[in-house]
Formats: C-alpha cells, sequence, structure tokens
C-alpha cells in the first residue's frame, strides 16, 4: 500500500504534546514526514531528555499511524532533544513568501543530465506529498517544459492582493516556469546576462507560487552570471551538484562544488549525483557496464567531503521519457524509480540535516568583481 504523507499528518494531529495544550504538528514537534511505500519515518524534535516523555511520544505515533491511516504500516520515529531557546532565526534576504526549501542543481559541465535529474527528483518529491516547483532557469536552453509536456501551456495572469502574477503551469504535481514558455521551439535566445536575469527575476517575485515545499532552480551548465544572479535574488537552503562518472565532468562538477563553497557565496552542497554511473542491457540484467568510469562522482564527494545522494543508471527509457514528456521516476516498480526515491530521499534529509545544524542562508551581496572570478587564498 502507498501511505499519503497528507492522511499521516492529519492523524498526527490528533496527538497532544506532553504539557502543551496545542498538537504534534502545531507545536513544531512533528519536523518531517517521509513516506516510501507502505513505510513512514517520522522526525521528532522534543524541548525534554525525558525518557518516558520520549517513549510516549514514540508509541503515540506508531499507534495512531497503524490505527487511522495504515495498520500494517512500516513505522520509524527519530527523536531529538532540542531546548526551545535553540530556534533557528529568520531567513533573512528577499525570500518567496510560502516556499520553504529552495535547492539549486548545477553541473559546472552541460550534457549530463541535470535536466533530466531536476525533473525527476521533483516528480518524486511530489508522488512522497511534498508540494514542488521548478524553476527553469537555463534560460539558453529551456528543456523542463519538454519533459513535461506542457510546450504548448502558457502561463496564466492572475491577481494576488491587487497585482497582475503568473501563474506556474502545472503537471504530474510539480508547477513550472521557464523562459520556455515565452519563446518559440525554433528560437534561440540571445541575451547579454543583465537582460537574462530581469527576466529570471520576473519568474521567481512576478510569479504565484503559492506554498511550496521544495523549489529545484535547474541552473545552467558553468559557473557564471546567471548563477550570480540566482544567489543574488534569493537565499539559497542548498546546492545539489550532477555529474558523470568521467574525469572531464568530475573536474567541472568541483568547480560547481567550488563556487557554492566560495565565501562570499556560501550555500551548503546537499551533496552529489552520478548519472549514467553504468549501463545494464534488458536482456542481462545483472550485467553493469562502466562506460563512463566507475564511481567516480562518489569518490569525487568523499574527497570533497560531501554526502552521495545516489547513482542513476544508463537506460533507454531516461532517455525516451524526457523526450516523450513524462519522467521516468513516474513508471513504478523499475530500477529507475528506486533510484530517483533514493537520491530523493537522501536530498531530503540532508535538507532536514542542514535546516537543523546551520543559519538560514543569505542572498549573497557582491559589490565588487572579486565575486565574479575565481578566487586563490593563500
Amino acid at each position: 500500500m502507498k501511505l499519503d504523507r497528507k492522511e499521516i499528518l492529519k492523524a498526527l494531529e490528533t496527538i497532544s504534546v506532553a504539557g502543551d495544550g496545542s498538537n504534534m504538528v502545531e507545536s513544531g514537534v512533528v519536523q518531517n514526514v517521509m513516506t516510501f511505500s507502505d513505510e513512514v519515518v517520522v522526525d521528532l524534535v522534543l524541548s525534554t531528555p525525558a525518557l518516558h516523555i520520549k517513549k510516549r511520544a514514540e508509541v503515540d505515533v506508531m499507534k495512531v499511524i497503524h490505527e487511522k491511516v495504515y495498520e500494517k504500516a512500516k513505522v520509524k520515529v527519530n527523536i531529538k532533544v532540542q531546548a526551545p531557546e535553540k530556534k533557528q532565526p529568520e531567513i533573512k534576504g528577499k525570500a518567496i513568501p510560502g516556499i520553504k526549501n529552495i535547492i539549486a542543481v548545477a553541473s559546472g559541465k552541460g550534457g549530463v543530465g541535470k535536466s533530466t535529474v531536476t525533473s525527476n527528483i521533483a516528480v518524486t518529491l511530489a508522488k512522497m506529498g511534498f508540494k514542488v516547483g521548478i524553476l527553469d532557469a537555463d534560460i539558453y536552453g529551456p528543456s523542463t517544459p519538454m519533459m513535461f509536456d506542457v510546450e504548448a501551456e502558457r502561463p496564466l495572469s492572475v491577481t494576488v492582493n491587487g497585482k497582475s502574477k503568473m501563474k506556474p503551469v502545472e503537471n504530474y504535481g510539480v508547477k513550472i516556469l521557464s523562459i520556455g514558455f515565452f519563446t518559440k521551439p525554433s528560437q534561440a535566445v540571445v541575451w547579454r546576462g543583465p537582460m537574462a536575469a530581469k527576466a529570471l527575476n520576473q519568474m521567481i517575485f512576478d510569479a504565484d507560487w503559492g506554498e511550496l515545499d521544495f523549489m529545484l532552480i535547474d541552473l545552467p551548465p558553468g559557473t557564471g552570471d546567471i548563477h550570480l544572479s540566482i544567489m543574488q535574488s534569493l537565499p539559497i537552503t542548498g546546492s545539489v551538484i550532477v555529474s558523470t562518472p568521467q574525469n572531464v565532468a568530475l573536474a567541472d562538477a568541483k568547480k560547481g562544488v567550488a563556487m557554492f563553497q566560495q565565501e562570499s557565496i556560501n550555500v551548503p552542497v546537499l551533496g552529489i549525483v552520478e548519472n549514467m554511473a553504468y549501463f545494464t542491457p534488458e536482456e542481462l540484467p545483472d550485467n553493469k557496464y562502466y562506460i563512463f568510469g566507475q564511481e567516480g562522482a562518489k569518490n569525487l564527494s568523499e574527497d570533497l567531503k560531501v554526502p552521495f545522494l545516489g547513482e542513476i543508471p544508463l537506460v533507454q527509457s531516461l532517455r525516451e521519457s524526457g523526450d516523450i514528456g513524462r519522467p521516468a521516476a513516474l513508471q513504478t516498480a523499475t530500477p529507475l524509480e528506486s533510484a530517483f526515491e533514493e537520491i530523493t530521499r537522501n536530498m531530503v534529509q540532508e535538507t532536514v540535516n542542514r535546516n537543523k545544524d546551520l543559519p538560514p542562508t543569505e542572498a549573497i551581496k557582491i559589490t565588487t568583481m572579486a565575486g565574479c572570478s575565481a578566487v586563490n587564498k593563500k
């Protein structure tokens, strides 16, 4: 049975917090709920270390899920004790109201499947019950509309608080805005940096995104002007780097990590995804052929001391699904679905860890040319 995250949250609202009149969800005790088929993981934060309180909370959560949602659900409860005064400060910078986490997906190099990975992570998040949006910031090569089969769609105009806003196009439970909606398929976007930055700002701030748990930003390849414009406009929660295993791609992926870790930018890297990790022929399902090298991105993550989120095999259906506009993660009981579920689960967990351990990222301020070039520290 596929568990529904919304049903679980509704069930948890019936549990009272010891010594408090509110329920677990209202009071913020429930930090995160993740569902995977018939499994559910609930993260709780309690203000007291008392063993009987912790045990009571765990038992209550398991009992209410079994009684109100699914009696055979496999429930895991993670409990962290945190003093009330250690609440994180509010996000500074020009944030978008209603959007909880903004994840930048970058590659450093083109052709490694960054947009494909972004699209499939987005639909996997939606399948898990999260509210998701994609901002296609790849101004010069927008591919998200094709991957979601919405090339012919156009954002509608809606009025919000007396202001005209763009309503993102939606498919498969994911809200999408892309420059591809405003250009013809055969039209090349020949813009200088300031023009591209202005277009991106309009899609960010002049849009009615509503409530989102995650906004994924599909960045263009490289480390340039568009990247700086995005990070100057928004407080990015974290970044995900996509690479293939070969050395040529890894060299650029390393630069992508270095960009986010640069002192003037300082955006946490949530992890690295290895795409095209190996090829398995349909007629030889137990064979793995490492066409582009073996575990290159995994080894890079260990060298750079950033998390490894997972690997994606080189499968023909992944390319075909992107071409016909139905992301491969929507398939059921396939290696691709499993791969994207693992990657997405790890990304969500790293986001939760990052939000617990680090203060919110501020929108960066670049006042000199130092922010636009490589900085060598001696």
